[in-house]
């Protein structure tokens, strides 16, 4: 299935078999998770067709032009965008066939129990342990900036197994079960008033050695394949022109003339350029996607995204004066989804301050850049060989 005319018929037969108008939603993306029709790369019978990745947009305009229901990607980004890439990569044939579908139609959210409260940038300094008995995997220890916890039915999870190892060789990964008894959830309240993020806390949870993914000890491994992805989702989602951040202050600025300054204009104009070469950029960056896995030029554009976004919310807010001051609702809440450009500025400004740490800190991605996009050298590190245990905490 590689030509662009036979994967329009086959939406289109699923349309006709399915139509959008009259088939419940859920039900409507089931059918076209077996179509093949939900990753059209991924291989049949897992959502996909083994089709060039360059044909889902062919897939997409369809179903988009019928009115057709999507997964709401919002709310399951991590397991679209994380999860799903590394149990297609790492996962036995049974773990595919259980988790994928439920993944993509959104049955299952899955959230990411990766940074601790120590192991944070330096990700491999991890704690958490992870002791075998039997058939299980005992594990105790506590997560923290953990998205969708609260939600989430599964988890992607990084353990340390061998403490008698060097930190990135003695940590493996599993799938974890969130309604497991041992784990608990806390809100986190952020700086805009919500919890969005959360603290899990792990005690006693058993895991089946059978939701493995990968080797025993190649946990880093695993994660990094998760952690390319994680950036690409976030630095390279596609977006329209002037969609993103930039819309909302591109829209103030010509609705309200009684705000332009000539410094604000400078200013705007700039960010604007600076918008629109990160969103062709990440363009290219999805297409080369096509050819193999992520790269490291996924640390890049987060980095932009990062950057960018604190730079427009900060120029929102000074165009909109006294309005910008304004905050809405400081209301306690615990989100599905984080809506960027659904809310007022202040909240745009408050909740872009975390774009520069969640999904991998600027300063740690500046090395990713340096050292594995320019082949600057590494910076001198004396823990690399030393074992987990030894080190100084």
């Amino acid at each position: 299935m590689t030509d662009a005319a036979a994967l329009r018929s086959r939406t289109r037969a699923l349309l006709a078999a399915h139509p959008p108008a009259t088939t419940e939603p859920l039900d409507f993306l089931k059918a076209r998770f077996d179509a093949g029709l939900a990753w059209v790369h991924y291989p049949t019978g897992l959502g996909g067709l083994d089709a060039p990745r360059s044909l889902q947009a062919v897939v997409d305009a369809e179903l988009a032009a019928a009115g057709a229901p999507d997964n709401d990607p919002r709310r399951i980004g991590i397991g679209l965008g994380m999860a799903a890439p590394t149990v297609l990569k790492y996962g036995t044939e049974e773990q595919k066939r259980r988790f994928l579908r439920p993944l993509w139609v959104g049955e299952e959210v899955w959230c990411q129990l990766f940074s601790e409260p120590g192991a944070g940038s330096d990700l491999a300094a991890l704690g958490t342990r992870a002791v075998r008995d039997g058939d299980d995997w005992v594990v105790d220890g506590q997560k923290v900036w953990t998205s969708s916890a609260h939600l989430a039915r599964w988890a992607i999870l990084i353990a340390r197994t061998d403490p008698g190892l060097p930190k990135h060789q003695g940590i493996s990964y599993f799938i974890c079960d969130m309604t497991d008894p041992g784990v608990e959830v806390r809100p986190l309240r952020q700086i805009t008033g919500e919890a969005e993020f959360n603290e899990v806390f792990l005690t006693g949870v058993r895991i089946p050695d059978a939701h493995r993914l990968g080797g025993v000890g190649e946990g880093w491994k695993v994660a990094q394949t998760t952690l390319m992805n994680e950036r690409v989702s976030i630095g390279g989602m596609r977006i329209p022109r002037e969609g993103g951040m930039i819309g909302p202050v591109a829209r103030a600025w010509r609705e309200r003339p009684e705000l332009r300054t000539h410094d604000l204009h400078q200013r705007l104009l700039t960010l604007w350029v600076e918008a629109e070469v990160a969103r062709l950029t990440g363009e290219r960056l999805r297409q080369q996607l096509v050819a193999g896995q992520p790269g490291p030029e996924g640390s890049g554009m987060k980095l932009a995204f990062a950057r960018l976004n604190q730079e427009i919310s900060g120029l929102e807010v000074e165009l909109l004066g006294q309005d910008g001051l304004l905050y809405s609702d400081w209301t306690m809440r615990r989100p599905e989804l984080v809506d960027f450009t659904g809310r007022d500025a202040g909240y745009r400004y408050l909740r872009s301050k975390g774009n520069s740490i969640e999904g991998g800190t600027s300063e740690v991605l500046l090395n990713i850049v340096a050292e594995r996009v320019l082949g600057l050298p590494a910076e001198p590190r004396n823990d690399k060989d030393v074992a987990w245990k030894d080190l100084a905490r």
